[in-house]
Order: structure tokens, then sequence, then C-alpha cells
């Protein structure tokens, strides 16, 4: 039930028609008792700086959620922002301080970090490669550089888009070992598919699953199934796995603490939504 205490967390983004978190959210905010709601805002490019200024104008706004296409532009709106965003070179949370200073941080990453770190695995001083240095790749590789690796592979196939990562990786991590330009997994702790294959049936796999370890750790990003053939192929090598939509629902707690709510686990956001995809 909304009601005049009722606070307002906005998902700002256009389209909005693909937002699940509001499915995820609100279930959790009724179940829990705790008087907040997740809205939708449909907002194009051309309106979003007004619109987050004036958002956040509200007596009653608890924080913003950003989505696309307004990631990477919000980040030269805020006052403030995190190591993470500014490797990430995106910002995805928005709150506002008590002396009215514009905050943000990045929460992709860390739930995908936050999930691996879930189920034992220990990322300090361990090598990694992260394919695909878009949004999500950015964000993951930012949230790795946060959590104690000691080196850092990326391979894209925009090779613009990888060596920027790279380089803000090593201007506010310089104790990591960055490299770029090579997708053979072998000899890696963790690899991360972070690009945009298995999202159709016969998308090519991202790299040569047969050069994995059976002692490596394989995340994926695509939600399109639980059990891509990229992560197939890695489970039949004996590889830990962990599925994409284990990123969606551990950032959620994060967010939660980001915008000091009550927080929880992903296994009750799992439990509560009422996701259709």
């Amino acid at each position: 039930m909304i009601n005049g205490n009722t606070e307002i967390i906005a998902h700002i983004g256009y389209p909005t028609h693909t937002f699940k978190s509001p499915m995820i959210y609100n279930p959790y905010f009724e179940e829990a008792g705790i008087n907040a709601v997740v809205v939708p805002f449909g907002c194009k490019p051309e309106q979003f700086t007004a619109f987050l200024k004036a958002v956040f104008s509200l007596e009653n706004i608890r924080g913003a959620l950003i989505t696309m296409p307004h990631k990477v532009a919000v980040v030269g709106l805020l006052d403030e922002v995190t190591p993470t965003v500014k490797v990430a070179g995106a910002c995805n949370a928005v709150k506002k301080l008590p002396d009215g200073r514009l905050v943000g941080d990045m929460f992709d990453g860390a739930g995908f970090v936050r999930g691996v770190q879930r189920k034992g695995f220990d990322l300090t001083g361990k090598r990694v490669l992260v394919v695909g240095s878009g949004g999500v790749g950015s964000a993951i590789a930012a949230s790795l550089a946060g959590a104690g690796i000691a080196a850092i592979s990326l391979f894209d196939v925009n090779t613009a888009a990888c060596e920027g990562l790279a380089q803000r990786i090593r201007q506010n991590y310089p104790q990591i070992d960055v490299r770029t330009g090579s997708n053979d997994p072998a000899g890696f702790d963790l690899v991360v598919n972070a690009t945009p294959m298995g999202m159709s049936e016969g998308d090519p796999l991202p790299l040569d699953v047969s050069r994995l370890s059976p002692e490596t750790f394989v995340g994926e990003v695509v939600m399109r199934q639980e059990t891509t053939a990229f992560l197939a192929a890695a489970q039949a090598r004996g590889c830990r796995t962990q599925v994409g939509s284990d990123m969606l629902f551990e950032q959620i707690p994060a967010y939660l603490e980001y915008f000091d709510l009550p927080t929880t686990t992903a296994q009750e956001l799992r439990r509560v939504a009422r996701l259709s995809y």
C-alpha cells in the first residue's frame, strides 16, 4: 500500500518494458514491511539532465536506479563518484547526501563479485580474464579490481574500449597487473564471459573452452537461460560456474545497503520475485 509516508526509488531509463527491478524490489518491500516503492520512469536522453535534477528535488526520494541509456551520461551530472564508477565509466545508483550533493556508485559488477564470493571463491591475489569490455564487462572488471585481485586480462573485439578500460584500471589500481589482447583462458583462476554471446541460439562461444582448467571458476552474464552453452561447456570441463541471473539478484542487497534500507539475501529475493521472462 502506497501512502503519504512512502519513499520512492526512481528507476530511470528508456524504454521501460524490459525493467525487472520493480518485480524484485517491490515484492520484497511488501513482505518485509518497508514503506518504499521502485517506480519506473521512462526518460529519453534529451530529457535526462532536467529530470534527474527534478526527481532529486522531491522530499520523499530515497534514491535512483539508473539504467540504459543513462549509465554513462549520469556520471558527469554527479558531485562525487566511487573508484568503481571511475573505472567502469558508468554509474547505476544515485543518492542525495544531507548537504545536497548527488553521489553515485556502480553495482552491476558488485553483484557478480558478491555471487562469486558467496560461493566460497576468494578473489584475493587471483588472476582473472574478462572477455567483453562493454558496460557490463567494465563494471565487473572495476569491482574485481576493488576486490584484491593480483592480475586482470581484458579482451574485446572493440580494441579501443578494451584499452580504455585497461588504462582506467591502471590509473585507479596501479598495483594490479593489467594486460589486453588475448582471450586464451589458460592459467587464470577466474574467467568471465561479459559479452552478449549466448543470447541467441547458435552463438559462437566467447573463448576456447578446451583451454579451461577444471580448477578455473567460470562466470556468465547472459540471462536468457540459466545454463548457457558456454557454462555447460565449462561444467563439462569440471569447472565451478556462476549463472548470469546471480549478478542481478546479488547486486540488490548492495543497492539496499547503499540506500540505507534493510537488506536481505539473493535467495530471499529470488523467492519473492514476480519475474516473467
